[in-house]
């Protein structure tokens, strides 16, 4: 089971990336054509955060359960965790960019779900777009070294 949620995980950082760029050129637009914000923007704002909060509740079983948090800081302690880079990178570092990263999807998203006019695509614009330096900083990229992961599951 947690090599499939494994997977899944990873699968879903490709859906989030996907609806945060079109997420950011839509509220981008939106900002300079200073147009209302439309339903087609709401829904992806809307499939964005669903997204993350699923990936979310994935990596946090993960990180509880599997070998790479809490599990790690419990047998090596916190200390031990972060002299040692891989392990710091997926016991703090990933998971804190992460929550960090999903809070402010939240925040953009909660900035247009009920807005009409033009300022909520700004508000949400720069939510996404640190969130999205976040979520890039944060993934595991198979250029990493020590922390390389495929960019698609189950690929070597």
């Amino acid at each position: 089971m947690y090599t499939g949620l494994l997977h899944l995980h990873n699968l879903l950082r490709w859906v989030i990336l996907v609806l945060l760029i079109i997420a950011l050129f839509r509220h981008l637009a939106g900002m300079n054509n200073k147009r209302p914000v439309s339903a087609g923007d709401k829904k992806i704002d809307l499939f964005l955060m669903i997204s993350a909060h699923i990936t979310l509740l994935i990596g946090l079983y993960q990180w509880i359960a599997g070998p790479w948090g809490l599990k790690l800081i419990q047998n090596l302690g916190f200390g031990g965790v972060m002299e040692n880079p891989a392990y710091r990178f997926f016991a703090v570092e990933h998971i804190t960019g992460m929550l960090i990263a999903i809070v402010l999807i939240t925040i953009g998203r909660g900035a247009v779900k009920r807005a009409t006019d033009a300022s909520a695509h700004k508000k949400a614009f720069w939510c996404f777009l640190i969130a999205l330096v976040l979520i890039v900083a944060s993934i595991p990229w198979p250029f990493r070294e020590a922390i390389a992961r495929p960019l698609f599951p189950g690929m070597h």
